[in-house]
């Protein structure tokens, strides 16, 4: 099982990682995900990740989707689930092996945990990048 500590990496780069440990056949715990980033300028990502969230459907607002999240650990989910083939079996059993926390759970605290340095956003040319948590209290998640 490998845990993985989220701070300060990029989230794509980090749900590709996670993805492909997953399809390896590995179990992935993420901890911290609300210190991950995502790379942009503030207000367009803001804008972006808004506009998914107030997409309505035509026939039923409130059933039919796309159903977007707000809290960091599902934006963080969400975003490894769009890099697995989550509609075949063996996508649906990858996900299911994946674990993401706010935080750290008490049992993975003396865990060795693992990062990914060609995903820190340190790398970024440019600095700019929204941590999930601004992102998750920018959309009204309360954690």
């Amino acid at each position: 099982m490998k845990v993985v500590d989220a701070s300060g990496l990029i989230m794509g780069r980090l749900a590709s990682y996670v993805a492909k440990a997953l399809l390896e056949g590995e179990e992935v715990v993420v901890v911290n995900a609300e210190k991950a980033v995502i790379s942009g300028n503030r207000a367009s990502v803001f804008a972006k990740y808004k506009e998914r969230r107030e997409r309505k459907s035509i026939v039923n607002p409130r059933r039919h989707g796309p159903h977007y999240p707000r809290r960091p650990e599902r934006i963080l989910k969400r975003a490894v689930r769009g890099m697995l083939p989550y509609k075949q079996e063996r996508g649906r059993r990858a996900f299911k092996r994946l674990r993401v926390y706010v935080g750290v759970p008490e049992e993975y605290a003396d865990a060795e945990k693992i990062t990914f340095p060609d995903a820190s956003y340190t790398k970024l040319r440019i600095p700019k990048y929204v941590t999930l948590e601004e992102l998750s209290r920018h959309l009204g998640a309360k954690f």
